[in-house]
């Protein structure tokens, strides 16, 4: 514990956006070594639906200590549907995002990734019944060309993987909704602990029908996977939490980077100038998207805030 707060100390004695940026790189390096670790049990033989079990198993072991320590009452509520719906889409994006990154380089899986906010306005307007104006439209219009130019259908062919990849930004983004949607009304930790619960036999179904037996190395392998993702996801959150998504998002941009290199010297992986590109493009698009995000979030503060200062002190 004192060797811990030898190393943090310093750390915390920054500004919450330095700290915020650092843990978003260390977030995105983090990501990327997991998605190499993925891609290798995948190469060892291992289907990816016992892969994605084998990854809940190990989430779940992650996640204990904190559920005991927390005690079963964070599990109560009226919600368990919502819940459902929730893990179900939770587990369909796992599950082809594990697919898509044991078949394409890295980098590629990565860029595709990068859709999930665009897709995530677009359900916004069916799902919450959010309006979008002009800007918004366009720069969902720009992420899409970006994808296109990545993808370059009718000049290069569709993969399996990259149809795979598009599906786990959108069901990504579909999972996000529904923890705003759950957030309404149910604490943090409630979502965490039932959408790992529920994702658990969700994974198994597929995984008794290709099953074998992990070797000790696979095993490892997969402890790891889970320990890096919890890792990288505390960074995450944290970072967000530290700073404005405006200030946060850009360097998500990081991800690719990391990813092309660990696919670059582990995997003999090199992604084309076009990747790049459209990546860059997708990016801009979602960093537009998170900045009006994050401004028309603080406008409508500001106003509730100027609305109950009003109804306090009566008209003047």
């Amino acid at each position: 514990m004192a060797l811990f707060r030898f190393f943090t100390t310093p750390f915390q004695k920054i500004s919450p956006v330095l700290q915020a940026v650092i843990l978003m790189i260390i977030a995105c390096l983090v990501l990327s070594i997991m998605a190499g670790v993925i891609r290798y049990v995948a190469d060892t033989g291992m289907h990816v639906f016992e892969l994605v079990f084998l990854r809940n198993v190990a989430g779940l072991l992650y996640f204990l200590p904190w559920l005991f320590k927390n005690g079963l009452g964070v599990l109560k509520t009226r919600r368990i549907g919502a819940y459902g719906l929730r893990s179900m889409v939770g587990f369909a994006s796992m599950l082809s995002w594990f697919y898509a990154v044991s078949v394409l380089p890295l980098a590629d899986a990565v860029a595709l990734n990068f859709t999930a906010p665009i897709f995530g306005t677009i359900l916004a307007i069916f799902i919450l019944k959010e309006m979008v104006g002009i800007r918004r439209s366009l720069a969902m219009l720009v992420g899409f060309c970006g994808a296109m130019i990545i993808l370059r259908p009718g000049f290069a062919e569709l993969s399996l993987g990259a149809y795979a990849a598009i599906f786990s930004a959108v069901t990504m983004a579909f999972a996000v909704m529904m923890v705003k949607l759950l957030s309404r009304t149910e604490s943090p930790a409630a979502i965490v602990a039932w959408t790992q619960i529920l994702i658990l036999p969700m994974s198994l179904i597929p995984a008794i029908f290709v099953w074998e037996m992990p070797t000790l190395e696979q095993v490892i392998a997969i402890l790891l996977i889970g320990l890096l993702a919890t890792l990288g996801h505390l960074s995450f959150t944290k970072a967000y939490s530290l700073a404005d998504a405006s200030v946060v998002m850009p360097f998500d941009f990081f991800r690719l980077i990391f990813s092309a290199l660990i696919g670059f010297i582990f995997f003999m992986q090199e992604p084309d100038l076009y990747t790049y590109i459209g990546a860059a493009v997708i990016f801009a698009s979602s960093i537009y998207i998170a900045i009006r995000e994050a401004r028309r979030s603080s406008a409508k503060r500001e106003i509730l805030a100027q609305t109950k200062a009003e109804t306090r002190t009566g008209p003047t």
